[in-house]
């Protein structure tokens, strides 16, 4: 048995699922409302006799792992370690020997950190200090105070190395895990008198901790972190993502801040969709890590000089991954926390006035130098054409070369001349895609489609004389192809009939379509699935048929000769399909 069999057989899809979605038994499965779109009747379907699940919203399903992959935005690798651990799987078992080693160790020092997490919250409400500073000064609730699991680091030197000393942690763990530091008299608690932010990874595990001075009045630093250790990497870690990623993935977007403090403040005020990047040094890993639940994200750092580096550094990072990167405006002096404790409505209202980071950057470099002068002039276009040159659209490029001709009083013609004549990096750019790409909605609404069509035709083998208008290639490369090659070369093949086996490859994707069909035709009558299928391929021809008219249209408007007589050939072709199959739907409705 391998790790994916044992873990299947110890846990079940619906109690997975249902840590995310509240369920309710519809018959044989269960229902709830999408957790990947906004919707008000439920289209969400978990069938514990298949073990799987499928969104009627979006067209997409799987089983347990697919599941938390979606949800929790991690790779295959992310879903199992997370399944194993609620299934009480040891991995190890099921790894070479060589790699298991350095596995244990980092388990070894999950668990170190989750002590210390527990410590440093049992030590808060014994100061009054951190306590005042977090619910009278902050205004935190004690149900936030819970949540994200702050607490308070005693200022005597060692007493969490004594703790953790009584619970069997050696020298060298407590060290790896950046839980102690060497000091004079020997190892000593890294943390001393200070309100303790445990810090978090993408799936809630405690990696290490933010911890803040409540002394304003000394040079030490207000805030310290744990060091880089195995678990903790700040370059690699959005702070309150796992409490996040949900209102991310509804809300469409993501906001960034400096702090975490500010984080804990939005959510504690109900805007949920709000990480932290350790101060501004936001990464190339932070904006894929946030694409994962959304390609918006916003930035709300201050408007200072490392606040605009940042953005600065992130345009090229977003235009590299694929991202819209925008900044937010907060009144002068004030960050999200306070402008939080003012009015919640004000942050909320901040957040929905975004600017693009492009627009954003150059408005403050207007207002930083003077542009009225020929030297202002000059250190302006310097500054943006850097910026700009990083953009890998060519219309959006000349759209900033023209505002900045008019922003500074010149030609256009001296400013493309500028362009040229100045050595900057190449910009980014973004690979291609070879197919014609999609929007979201498009791609809903033919993977919808898709699978009923394949549904029908899986479940009623009298219905695949019905789909003559359909080929190989109008169906999607995946499972969704090969089940369709399958049942025109199988035309007899019965689902009922057999165990499947002929399928096993694709076997997920056979429940999910067969669950289809148990949802939405089952109890129709014979003469209306006939109906269903006949309607469906029309809708499936004509969404296919868009697809290729955008091909050939754009092929048009570079080729010449033959190639343009096979385009327009091509192009009536694709007209006579779609009347065909809109002739059959007439027919038999």
């Amino acid at each position: 048995m391998d790790a994916v069999t044992e873990i299947k057989s110890k846990l079940s899809i619906e109690d997975i699922v249902a840590e995310y979605v509240q369920l309710k038994r519809a018959g044989r499965n269960f229902k709830g409302l999408s957790p990947f779109n906004s919707e008000k009747t439920p289209s969400f379907i978990v069938s514990p006799e298949k073990q799987i699940w499928h969104d009627f919203s979006s067209g997409k399903g799987g089983d347990m792992f697919t599941f938390v992959q979606e949800v929790e935005g991690v790779d295959f690798k992310g879903a199992l370690d997370i399944l194993a651990r609620k299934a009480g799987v040891d991995l190890e078992q099921f790894r070479k020997s060589s790699g298991g080693s350095n596995a244990k160790e980092k388990e070894r020092l999950y668990e170190a950190v989750e002590w210390a997490t527990r410590f440093y919250q049992a030590q808060l409400p014994k100061s009054r200090v951190a306590l005042e500073y977090l619910l009278k000064k902050r205004r935190f609730s004690k149900d936030t105070v819970l949540l994200f699991r702050l607490g308070y680091s005693p200022n005597t030197g060692d007493a969490l190395y004594k703790f953790m000393k009584s619970k069997g942690f050696d020298d060298s763990e407590l060290s790896r895990a950046g839980l102690i530091t060497k000091r004079r008299f020997g190892y000593g608690d890294m943390f001393r008198g200070r309100v303790m932010v445990a810090l978090f990874d993408a799936s809630g595990r405690t990696v290490g901790f933010t911890a803040r001075t409540l002394q304003n009045d000394t040079n030490e630093p207000k805030y310290i972190n744990t060091p880089s250790t195995v678990l903790y990497d700040k370059g690699r870690q959005a702070y309150g993502l796992h409490l996040a990623k949900d209102a991310i993935r509804k809300q469409g977007f993501s906001v960034v801040v400096e702090g975490n403090l500010d984080v804990i403040a939005s959510h504690q005020a109900g805007v949920k969709n709000v990480v932290g990047a350790a101060g501004t040094a936001l990464t190339e890993f932070h904006l894929k890590e946030l694409n994962r639940f959304a390609g918006d994200i916003r930035f709300a750092f201050d408007a200072d000089r490392a606040g605009i580096s940042a953005t600065e550094r992130a345009i090229p990072l977003a235009q590299k991954i694929g991202v819209n990167v925008s900044v937010i405006t907060l009144p002068d002096g004030m960050d999200p926390d306070e402008l939080i404790r003012q009015d919640p409505k004000l942050w909320e209202k901040a957040i929905a006035e975004h600017k693009y980071a492009v627009d954003w950057l150059i408005d403050r470099y207007s207002q930083i130098l003077d542009i009225g002068t020929g030297k202002g002039k000059r250190e302006f276009t310097d500054i943006v054409l850097k910026i700009t040159q990083n953009l890998s659209d060519k219309v959006e490029q000349d759209h900033y070369v023209s505002l900045l001709a008019k922003m500074v009083g010149v030609s256009k013609s001296a400013v493309k001349s500028k362009v040229d004549s100045t050595s900057v990096s190449p910009p980014v750019r973004l690979k291609k895609p070879k197919n014609i790409k999609l929007d979201d909605k498009e791609l809903i609404d033919r993977r919808r489609t898709e699978q009923s069509l394949l549904a029908l035709m899986l479940m009623q083998v009298s219905l695949r004389s019905m789909v003559g208008f359909l080929k190989s290639d109008m169906f999607s490369e995946g499972p969704a192809r090969t089940l369709y090659e399958f049942l025109i070369d199988n035309p007899e093949f019965g689902v009922d009939e057999t165990d499947g086996s002929l399928l096993q490859s694709i076997s997920d994707y056979v429940k999910i379509v067969s669950l289809q069909f148990d949802e939405e035709y089952r109890s129709l009558e014979p003469q209306d699935m006939k109906k269903a299928v006949v309607l469906l391929q029309e809708r499936f021809i004509a969404q296919y048929v868009k697809r290729q008219k955008q091909y050939v249209a754009e092929q048009l408007s570079s080729s010449d000769g033959e190639e343009t007589r096979r385009l327009l050939t091509l192009d009536k072709e694709l007209n006579n399909l779609l009347r065909q199959s809109k002739d059959l739907s007439q027919t038999i409705s």
